[in-house]
């Protein structure tokens, strides 16, 4: 019943229909596939899941905001984040994520948010701080994520 976008789809949601973001670790690969875990699990839910793990991803684009691809993504993510439900972040101990930590702090206050932080990421103190200032539910592993987000969601 879940549907799934990913860029460059157009962020098409009907009025009312609830999306969740999909907001972790990549890292040009180095993440192992999450969010696939992540759309399996919350399949049977009326939900847009907005995954911005781009299937056709060009390592070779300059990250500038001159370059329209680079641009076209980031801002992908951008109005997905605003336009989502609940935020699903994940920060796997493999990889630093420092989009990840960027996104935490942009919408640590926006009441959105779910974040699962195992033992062992580099920067797990200051995702924990973060989390317990701002109110944003902390997990350690996938299945206790999904949970989150259900609860969040409501469904």
């Amino acid at each position: 019943m879940a549907r799934v976008l990913k860029p460059p789809a157009p962020l098409d949601l009907a009025t009312g229909e609830r999306a969740v973001f999909l907001a972790g670790s990549i890292e040009m690969g180095s993440a192992g596939p999450w969010q696939a875990e992540v759309e399996r699990a919350l399949a049977d839910l009326p939900v847009v899941i907005l995954n911005p793990r781009r299937d056709e991803w060009d390592s070779s684009w300059a990250q500038s905001i001159s370059n329209p691809q680079f641009r076209g993504q980031v801002e992908w993510e951008l109005n997905g984040l605003h336009r989502a439900d609940a935020i699903a972040m994940h920060f796997d101990p493999a990889t630093k994520a420092p989009i990840t930590l960027l996104e935490l702090g942009l919408f640590a206050t926006s009441g959105k948010g779910v974040v699962c932080c195992p033992p062992g990421y580099w920067r797990r103190g200051n995702v924990e701080v973060v989390c317990g200032r701002y109110g944003v539910p902390l997990v350690t592993d996938l299945p206790a994520l999904i949970q989150a987000v259900r609860e969040r969601l409501a469904c």
